[in-house]
């Protein structure tokens, strides 16, 4: 494989985790009860004097990120359908690469380590990984077959 070509698939590479990971954190920052009139309410908070816990404001409630647009749930919903192009006898690779997808859009650390993915999986963190870039590789495969791969290579020229 040449040089070129690698660093175009490093790149790719990135480029779908990226993706995958923004929409983890879309996915994770839609309200859990729908729109309504209450989610348009702005409190500012009388003052930060004392200490919170992480994640908590300044009234005591659990901070929660803004509501995503409707652009962001759109490209949400293109990244999410990618992960179908995964073979269907390969769901196991389905549910990892989802899996990871999943990042908190407060602090953009990971749902599901490795760790705790092989956990659930009952394998070898390592093993998680390759299976993780395998499941990764199959999804740009199939993304070059639809024609969208000239796309991602040209969001990373190198």
């Amino acid at each position: 494989m040449s040089s070129a070509r690698k660093q175009s698939d490093e790149a790719a590479v990135a480029w779908l985790e990226q993706r995958l990971e923004a929409a983890g954190a879309t996915l994770l920052a839609m309200p859990q009860r729908g729109m309504g009139p209450r989610l348009r309410q702005v409190r500012w908070p009388e003052s930060f004097a004392g200490e919170r816990a992480a994640g908590e404001g300044a009234d005591g409630r659990r901070l929660r990120p803004p509501v995503p647009t409707a652009a962001d749930i759109s490209r949400m919903d293109e990244t999410y359908s990618w992960i179908g192009l995964i073979p269907a006898d390969r769901v196991v690779l389905r549910r990892i690469v989802h899996a990871r997808s999943l990042v908190s859009p407060l602090t953009g650390r990971h749902i599901y380590s490795w760790r705790k993915v092989a956990v659930l999986l009952g394998a070898d963190h390592r093993a998680v990984q390759r299976w993780y870039l395998s499941g990764l590789a199959l999804m740009l495969d199939e993304l070059e077959k639809l024609g969208k791969r000239s796309c991602i290579c040209d969001h990373y020229r190198l």
